[in-house]
C-alpha cells in the first residue's frame, strides 16, 4: 500500500511537502504513510487518490482494505523469529487470489512435504541451528493453508522434470513427495505441469519464479530467489515480462493428465 500510495503521487508529479499540504499534516507523516512506517486513514486515503487522480475505483477500494485491516496474520508468531522475507511472503499469499509457480530445481514450497521441507533447509549455508531449522519448516508448513483451506488460492506450478528427480534427501522422501503432488493435483484449484527433461531447444526453464495475483492487477507481485532471501517484484513493465514467461514455460510443458502420468511413471521408479 505504502509503495502504491508513493507511486501515486510521483505519477501526479508532487512532492511530499505538496501532498502533506493537500492534507493539512507534515511532509514527515507522507514519509512516514509511503514508507509504511504509519498508517492513514480511508478517509484520507480516498482524498490522495482523489487529488493524485486516480480513478480505478477497484485498486482504491483494494488500497483501502489493506489500509484498514486490522486482522493480525499467523505469520506475526515468527516475527522477529525468522526474516522479514518470510513473512512478507507469507501476508502476500495470504492477500493473494492465484498463484503460478516456476520450478526448476525444488518442488514449489506449498506443494513440499515436511520431510522433503527439512531436507532442503537443512543443506542451507551457512548450517541452520536446529531451533532455526525447525522454525522455517513450521513457517512452511503453515504456508501450505492456503492452498487447503476452504475457500483456497487458484494454484498452477509448471515444474521442470529436474526438480523432480532431484533427491534432497533418500528415496523414501522423494517418494512420498511425489505422492503428495498427485494428490494434490487432483484438486480442482490445483494444476501442475511438467516439462520434460528431453524438450528440445527449450532455455525459458531455467528461471524460477512465483507470480501471486492481487484483489487486483495492478498489486499483482512476481517473488524471484535471491542469494540473501526473496525479491520482490511489482512494476508493471516487469510484471508484464513474467506474465509473458509464464505463459511461454506453460504452453511447451505437458499437459496437467499427461504430466500426472509422467510423475506416476517416476514414482514407480522410486
Amino acid at each position: 500500500m505504502a509503495t502504491e500510495l508513493r507511486r501515486l503521487r510521483e505519477a501526479a508529479d508532487l512532492n511530499a511537502r505538496q501532498a502533506a499540504a493537500l492534507l493539512g499534516v507534515s511532509p514527515a507523516q507522507i514519509t512516514h504513510i509511503e514508507s509504511g512506517l504509519a498508517g492513514v486513514s480511508e478517509k484520507r486515503l480516498r482524498l490522495l487518490a482523489s487529488h493524485y487522480s486516480c480513478t480505478d475505483h477497484e485498486f482504491i477500494d483494494a488500497l483501502v482494505a489493506m489500509a484498514t485491516d486490522r486482522t493480525r496474520g499467523w505469520w506475526e508468531e515468527y516475527r522477529g523469529l525468522l526474516p522479514a522475507s518470510f513473512l512478507d511472503l507469507s501476508e502476500l499469499e495470504h492477500h493473494s487470489r492465484s498463484q503460478a509457480n516456476v520450478a526448476v530445481l525444488f518442488v514449489p514450497g506449498l506443494l513440499q512435504t515436511e520431510e522433503y521441507a527439512r531436507a532442503v533447509f537443512s543443506n542451507r549455508i551457512p548450517e541452520l541451528s536446529s531451533d532455526e531449522l525447525e522454525l522455517r519448516v513450521q513457517h512452511r508448513m503453515a504456508r501450505r493453508a492456503v492452498i487447503e483451506r476452504a475457500a483456497p488460492i487458484g494454484f498452477e506450478a509448471v515444474i521442470h522434470e529436474a526438480a523432480l528427480r532431484i533427491r534432497v534427501s533418500d528415496r523414501a522422501a522423494s517418494r512420498a513427495q511425489l505422492t503428495r503432488i498427485l494428490e494434490l493435483s487432483e484438486a480442482d484449484h490445483i494444476s501442475v505441469r511438467v516439462i520434460p527433461l528431453d524438450l528440445d531447444a527449450f532455455s525459458r526453464g531455467g528461471s524460477t519464479m512465483a507470480y501471486l495475483g492481487g484483489p487486483v492487477a495492478r498489486l499483482d507481485t512476481v517473488v524471484r530467489d535471491a542469494p540473501h532471501g526473496a525479491a520482490l517484484v511489482d512494476s508493471e513493465a516487469q510484471l508484464a515480462e513474467y506474465r509473458t514467461r509464464f505463459l511461454k514455460v506453460e504452453a511447451v510443458s505437458l499437459e496437467a493428465e499427461r504430466s500426472r502420468d509422467f510423475i506416476h511413471t517416476l514414482v514407480k521408479e522410486l
